[in-house]
């Protein structure tokens, strides 16, 4: 099986540097890379240039679409009979493509997804963050699930395949941001497609190296989930809602210390437990107090930030049908 790797890039020539140099270690090395350079003002052709004596790698030149439809350009050129798109923080372990061929060659996906991890050399907040995106106690850990609460399994792009069927049929992503990727998987669903998780195909996530750029993207996320509700209403299930639940009820908690302490105290105790929770469990994934510490920053600002977002635009775009 021929594999073409798909990486949209914008602005984030170290990056990629990093991902295609862990693409050099693979051990199954059927695949080529597309490298689509999406309207950057810091390009990354030198960076690939670098590589084109390691690894079988085409760089393209495009004006600025956003992710969704960078991939469809990619698609369009792509070689291989399996199309595996990356984001370009990621890392890839040596035996990645070994593990997705076998899975492939023994139960057929038509399309697949894989979970994400912190490799060792990420920063104590890399970590931290990882393991809020990855945790059972916060809406993270439903990504990397078979079955979850969420319905069926979706996919996720910075760590997903698809066959050239799919892409044929489907004509790629319609959307080329907020959710573009769940909308995706939803109808490669609705086409009778058998999707699901490659467990042993995982990736190492870099994601946001600090705290103030993980709101941010979280945030996004939460006006991602309306974005999907406005073209599959079906979709929104009610654990999309905890985190707005989170968020209201430490609102609640802060005021109600100032003007009821004994009740606020009880709903402070709540958090307090809560803290503790993703404490000792991040402790004990990371084997580190100071990650187990940032945990709990990271899980307070991912629920804070998707709660946010999503009642944003749960007031615009469905209370005020704003578009």
């Amino acid at each position: 099986m021929f594999f073409s790797v798909i990486i949209p890039l914008y602005n984030r020539p170290q990056e990629v540097d990093e991902l295609l140099e862990s693409l050099t270690r693979q051990t199954y090395t059927h695949f080529e890379v597309l490298v689509i350079e999406d309207g950057s003002v810091l390009d990354a052709k030198d960076v690939v240039e670098a590589y084109k004596d390691r690894l079988k790698i085409r760089y393209f030149v495009k004006p600025n679409e956003g992710q969704g439809f960078t991939r469809n350009f990619a698609f369009a050129r792509a070689q291989g009979d399996y199309f595996v798109i990356f984001d370009s923080d990621c890392l890839i372990p040596p035996h990645y493509f070994e593990e997705v061929h076998r899975h492939l060659s023994s139960k057929f996906l038509d399309a697949y997804g894989g979970p994400d991890a912190a490799h060792g050399s990420f920063t104590s907040i890399q970590k931290a963050i990882s393991y809020s995106m990855t945790s059972p106690f916060t809406t993270g850990g439903i990504r990397g699930s078979k079955t979850n609460l969420g319905g069926q399994f979706h996919p996720r792009s910075f760590n997903m395949g698809i066959s050239r069927e799919v892409w044929e049929r489907t004509g790629g992503f319609i959307l080329t941001r907020l959710g573009e990727d769940i909308e995706f998987s939803i109808r490669i669903h609705s086409l009778g497609f058998n999707i699901g998780l490659i467990p042993e195909a995982f990736v190492y996530h870099k994601r946001r190296t600090n705290f103030r750029q993980f709101y941010k993207q979280v945030h996004f996320f939460g006006r991602a989930r309306i974005n999907i509700y406005k073209h599959f209403p079906a979709t929104l299930k009610a654990v999309h809602f905890f985190p707005s639940l989170f968020t209201l009820f430490l609102i609640f908690t802060i005021l109600t210390l100032a003007v009821r302490p004994s009740l606020g105290l009880i709903c402070l105790y709540l958090q307090l437990l809560f803290s503790a929770l993703i404490f000792f469990h991040s402790w004990r994934v990371n084997k580190s107090a100071k990650v187990a510490v940032e945990s709990i920053v990271a899980a307070y600002i991912q629920l804070v930030g998707y709660g946010l977002g999503f009642m944003q635009d749960f007031w615009k775009r469905i209370i005020l049908k704003h578009t």
